[in-house]
């Protein structure tokens, strides 16, 4: 399985090589398939000068300028429509990220063939260093509300460190957000729509360099928005986007003739999801039954299926 890794960079050239620099070391070192998709986003410093030094190098790497408008969801999205990989992640530009981390959540998924790893820094394991104090008050204090409005054990939602598999990204379309409320879009709607997910502790540090991006102030509609959007979706849609309907546009009733179902489910073993799983697989999952089904009982939506 190839691993791409997206990395947004909007004026980060007093970070950006010991970012990409750690992440090619780190991967190459565990023999990872990989490639680094580095997406500068209209930078006005030196950015695309160290990226071009980078890649002179660095075998697995390559940059795209993302077309105007910028920010830092345009970016992300971009860098989505752009990657080759068999799975992605979002990786910040700023060295918060650990790419250590990265590997673990590389291996998580491989082993155990979840759709979706996703990172959480509060959780026992997690690690933050010289976070902000009022940002950690506004961080806490939202994704309380969001697992609260969704029933959720997984308390950091907004948290963009996550590895999700191709497909998935597919069924999550079309984005909504242009900015850091992506981080929030993407979870969300991956777990409204049945896909299997595990979440693992990580680690977050504060940047040494340049300038954070994220404006707080700015933020706080955004993030609203994309909250009420995911609610709707989850109590009116009636499975119309769920991943059973977008992974196989086949009928219920062609389904029921050619697919069995195994009655053995499992649980998540972070403990964060609310309900057990008919565990699942397309084509894509480490070599299951393409025509398997799973269920998700937490999304309550149950199909009959007859044999």
């Amino acid at each position: 399985m190839k691993l791409s890794v997206v990395i947004p960079a909007h004026n980060e050239e007093g970070s950006l090589t010991k970012t990409v620099q750690g992440l090619f070391d780190t991967l190459s070192k565990n023999q990872i398939d990989h490639e680094i998709l580095v997406i500068n986003d209209n930078s006005s410093d030196g950015t695309e000068v160290v990226l071009q030094k980078l890649q002179s190098k660095l075998t697995t790497l390559r940059y795209l300028n993302n077309p105007p408008p910028n920010g830092f969801g345009f970016a992300v999205r971009y860098g989505l429509e752009n990657f080759s990989g068999d799975a992605v992640a979002i990786f910040m530009a700023d060295c918060s990220d650990d790419p250590n981390d990265l590997v673990r959540f590389f291996n998580e998924m491989s082993d155990h063939g979840v759709d979706c790893v996703f990172g959480d820094r509060w959780s026992r394991g997690g690690k933050t260093f010289d976070y902000p104090l009022v940002k950690r008050l506004l961080n806490r204090t939202f994704n309380r509300l969001v697992s609260v409005c969704f029933g959720l054990r997984y308390s950091d939602v907004t948290n963009a460190f996550k590895l999700y598999r191709a497909d998935v990204i597919e069924g999550l379309k079309p984005f909504l957000s242009h900015h850091f409320n992506l981080t929030l879009e993407l979870p969300l709607k991956a777990i409204i729509r049945g896909y299997t997910f595990r979440v693992l502790p990580n680690s977050w540090t504060n940047r040494k360099e340049g300038i954070a991006k994220l404006k707080i102030r700015e933020m706080g509609s955004r993030y609203l928005f994309i909250l009420v959007y995911c609610l709707i979706e989850k109590w009116l849609s009636r499975g119309d986007y769920h991943s059973e309907n977008t992974k196989n546009p086949r009928s219920k009733a062609n389904l029921s003739k050619k697919v069995s179902l195994t009655n053995t489910s499992t649980r998540s073993s972070s403990g964060v999801n609310n309900a057990d799983f008919a565990q699942t697989s397309n084509s894509n999952h480490l070599g299951a039954d393409p025509l398997s089904v799973k269920i998700r009982e937490a999304e309550k939506t149950t199909w009959t299926i007859q044999t």
